[in-house]
């Protein structure tokens, strides 16, 4: 009797259990459910927000220069960008992540390995991106190459995903608090998350790994820097003894050298580079474009498009600069590159390629052109990307 009391409480027990579990179950995919909703809900209303933020009237005048690109814009966009510091973003470059999102509004972009054969942007976003916000994707972590390179502009809001942190050369997450970054321009996903930064798996229209996903856009960035007052002022730092005041990061701050008016164009219609030697997927191709004045950019043999406007990438201004490549140095396969020094330059123009010599004395000074004399080399005025090899590297053109 006992034993058949013990069987009908565990038979009791078990369809208990059962309809637990089924009922759980159950309700945690329905508020699943809500949650994907509710936040693809605010995922629309933010992406109904992408547009127009400034109005401008067609017949105002384009007579302000850039101090970045040197290209002309009105007043009011101006009077936007004057009240901000630039964005420095790191974007990935993964066949799974591409096409990318704003690069064709970045005022510069360096491209350099991350690790691997793999190539990484950072996008320059100022003056290009005020009329418009921009969506940024995807966002990825932090290298120290990169770092030193945003430090010539003079503490820009620079924006990744965590970063190189292996003790070391490498650490770029320690070099960013050891230059005082984290109290004055660093912004880190890691560290602001949800709703600046969102993970949109739906970005390409398929399925890809995590890390390929996530987003954010100029404006949020923006807002989330003048919400810890980094806005057009750049921190006070201290230099041996010396306490300098907080100032307007352009009054530290040389514009490139631009050119004031049409030159004849060349016949260097092709340029083309591998970052490493059998690494197809990163080569770059640039064709010149007459009708712009500027180069479109082909990666892996087809044109590299924006999604945000599905729009070929163009550059004014194509820059190779060749430098010492070290790496792997760690079990990280992390790569370091020489920022700082001088070394050899070419500047792809106007249909034309400039031999010249790259300038940059040590990590915060600004990236010069110069020729043989140190006088500055002129640009095009409009965006410039910049490739960073090493001095091996062969450049077809």
């Amino acid at each position: 009797m006992t034993k058949k009391i013990l069987i009908i409480s565990l038979i009791l027990y078990l369809l208990s259990a059962v309809g637990s579990f089924t009922a759980f179950s159950a309700l945690n995919k329905q508020q699943l459910t809500q949650s994907m909703e509710a936040n693809q809900a605010v995922d629309d209303q933010q992406g109904t927000l992408l547009g127009a933020l400034l109005e401008i009237d067609p017949s105002e005048p384009k007579d302000q220069a850039c101090p970045l690109n040197g290209k002309y814009y009105t007043k009011i966009e101006k009077a936007a960008w004057d009240k901000r510091r630039p964005l420095a973003v790191m974007i990935e470059n993964a066949p799974d992540a591409r096409p990318q999102s704003g690069l064709s509004k970045a005022d510069v972009v360096f491209e350099i390995i991350a690790e691997g054969g793999v190539t990484r942007f950072m996008g320059l976003f100022y003056c290009d991106a005020q009329a418009f916000d921009t969506t940024l994707a995807p966002i990825r972590s932090a290298r120290t190459y990169f770092v030193d390179y945003a430090s010539g502009f003079n503490y820009p809001l620079y924006v990744h995903v965590g970063g190189g942190n292996t003790p070391g050369p490498a650490d770029a997450l320690g070099q960013i608090g050891e230059y005082g970054w984290n109290q004055a321009n660093d912004l880190n996903q890691f560290s602001i998350g949800y709703p600046t930064f969102i993970r949109n798996a739906n970005r390409l229209g398929k399925d890809v790994a995590t890390e390929h996903t996530m987003e954010t856009t100029t404006e949020k960035l923006w807002v989330v820097g003048d919400e810890r007052g980094w806005s057009n002022m750049s921190p006070e730092k201290k230099v041996g003894r010396t306490i300098v005041p907080a100032s307007d990061w352009q009054a530290g701050f040389k514009p490139w050298t631009f050119m004031s008016e049409d030159v004849a164009k060349g016949a260097v219609e092709t340029v083309s580079y591998e970052f490493w030697s059998g690494y197809g997927q990163y080569k770059n191709d640039w064709t010149y474009d007459s009708a712009t004045n500027s180069y479109k950019r082909n990666m892996a043999g087809e044109p590299h498009v924006d999604l945000n406007n599905n729009q070929q990438i163009l550059a004014s201004n194509v820059i190779v600069l060749l430098t010492t490549e070290k790496g792997p140095i760690d079990e990280n396969k992390h790569m370091l590159y020489t920022t700082t020094g001088t070394g050899d330059v070419l500047i792809f123009n106007n249909a034309q390629v400039t031999k010249a010599k790259w300038s940059k004395p040590k990590r915060e000074s600004e990236l010069r052109f110069v020729d043989g004399k140190g006088k500055d080399i002129s640009l095009v005025r409009g965006s410039t990307w910049i490739a960073v090899v090493d001095k091996s590297t062969e450049v077809e053109y």
